[in-house]
């Protein structure tokens, strides 16, 4: 087992690309043996794996969808199902979710993933770490950090998503110094802590490692969801990206300064809209294909996300690519009135705007076959008053005005939390050509 930091990621790019050509072999041998649906892929596309020697020769090869596995779900299992030790499933964020059957392999290998995600934030023995997120419903994320903390040592708090009054008596009483949680959900906490009067600095947490949500620009500084937690709550905020499909997250390390890549653990690809490969500090669509996947591996999977890379070495000591915060989802793209907008820029934009207290962002064609926005807001201000506000605010930063419909408490809760959801929704695609739920 690799020591702080695992020797691949204090390697050369030319060595890791090596090691990770030397992986990807394996795995193509590997699906080409195994999987029905690679099996067959290779077959229609007249694919001679033995051709494929380095990272660059990928592009030979088809991308796989999210639409592939919806449509072709247990074609993709490599096991038979006495091998299998779990199922887990993907939220459905952008389709139906999809079911992904996990060898105790790859649950050896989630738990290593999470191991190196935790020791990037310097998280070990001594912690108490406060997991303020789904760990039931066949969520992955929820169970990757509790193994993640069993094998480094610290010590996990399996809260769940729970009222802020119970997650703070929970800091207080068993002296919890990380919390494992969504933004958004932080700010909740922030709210509560100011109206019972409890001094946050005062208590024990130290950091954050903030899933699900954005908190950072493109260059690195605080968005407006970021910024609002700073300022309130002056300590150490990382980030995280990952995907249930991926089975591997990109975690910040303390400088802060990207996602860190783990070549042990999955190859990336950053591509634009015509599959070619992109480079550093250009933007495209996230493209991985894991390595040591037994259950259901995938290879050059499209996973809709859009973000650079960058492969300067890290203040850290690691020489690993690490990616930028995620500027929007390929298939949520939205073009209203003429102006191009992705979700995460609506949000930030609501989140800088004090008196909408929650939102969920919606997307519908229109009559004559456009993309009709419109935000579903809650705030204590009558419409009249919220709209002089925020209609210039709105102009100001996104350059048009989206519809608004004004929701009580009670009504935006049943919006973000619809029956069965793991995490809240602040995104709705109703569009009739949208593969979305």
């Amino acid at each position: 087992m690799p020591g702080y930091i695992p020797d691949i990621e204090t390697k050369s790019l030319e060595e890791q690309t090596v090691f990770q050509e030397q992986g990807l072999k394996s795995m193509l041998e590997y699906v080409a043996e195994h999987s029905t649906y690679y099996k067959r892929l290779f077959q229609e596309h007249h694919i001679e794996i033995g051709h494929i020697h380095h990272l660059s020769d990928l592009q030979k090869l088809p991308t796989t969808s999210k639409e592939d596995i919806q449509l072709h779900n247990m074609d993709f299992l490599c096991v038979s199902a006495d091998q299998i030790a779990e199922y887990t499933a993907t939220s459905g964020t952008l389709g139906s979710p999809v079911s992904l059957a996990l060898t105790r392999g790859d649950i050896q290998r989630l738990a290593y993933n999470e191991y190196l995600s935790f020791e990037l934030m310097h998280i070990g023995p001594g912690d108490v770490v406060q997991l303020m997120l789904t760990l039931d419903r066949q969520f992955m994320a929820g169970m990757a950090y509790y193994l993640g903390l069993k094998k480094n040592g610290a010590t996990a708090v399996r809260t769940g998503p729970g009222l802020p009054s119970m997650q703070i008596d929970i800091i207080q009483r068993l002296k919890s110094t990380v919390l494992v949680a969504v933004p958004s959900f932080i700010l909740k906490l922030i709210e509560y802590a100011r109206q019972v009067h409890i001094d946050l600095n005062q208590l024990p947490v130290k950091k954050i490692l903030c899933i699900g949500e954005n908190i950072h620009n493109k260059d690195f500084s605080p968005n407006a969801l970021g910024a609002l937690m700073q300022e309130a709550w002056p300590i150490a905020y990382y980030s995280t990206y990952a995907s249930t499909e991926m089975q591997t997250a990109f975690t910040e390390c303390e400088a802060g300064q990207g996602g860190h890549h783990h070549p042990e653990l999955i190859i990336v690809e950053i591509l634009d809209d015509e599959g070619r490969q992109l480079g550093p500090g250009e933007y495209g669509e996230v493209t991985i294909t894991t390595l040591g996947v037994e259950g259901m591996p995938l290879l050059r999977y499209r996973t809709g996300d859009i973000c650079c890379y960058y492969d300067t070495p890290c203040a850290c000591g690691r020489k690993t690519k690490r990616l930028s915060p995620v500027s929007g989802r390929k298939q949520q793209m939205i073009k209203y009135k003429g102006t191009t907008l992705y979700p995460p820029a609506v949000y930030d934009v609501l989140n800088q705007f004090p008196q909408v207290k929650e939102y969920v962002v919606e997307v519908r064609t229109g009559d004559l076959g456009n993309d009709d926005l419109i935000l579903h807001i809650n705030t204590p201000l009558s419409a009249d008053e919220c709209e002089r506000a925020l209609k210039p605010f709105l102009q100001s930063r996104l350059r048009v005005i989206p519809h608004i419909n004004y929701l009580s408490t009670a009504e935006i809760n049943d919006m973000q939390f619809p029956a069965g959801s793991r995490k809240a929704v602040r995104f709705i695609d109703q569009r009739k050509s949208a593969n979305h739920v």
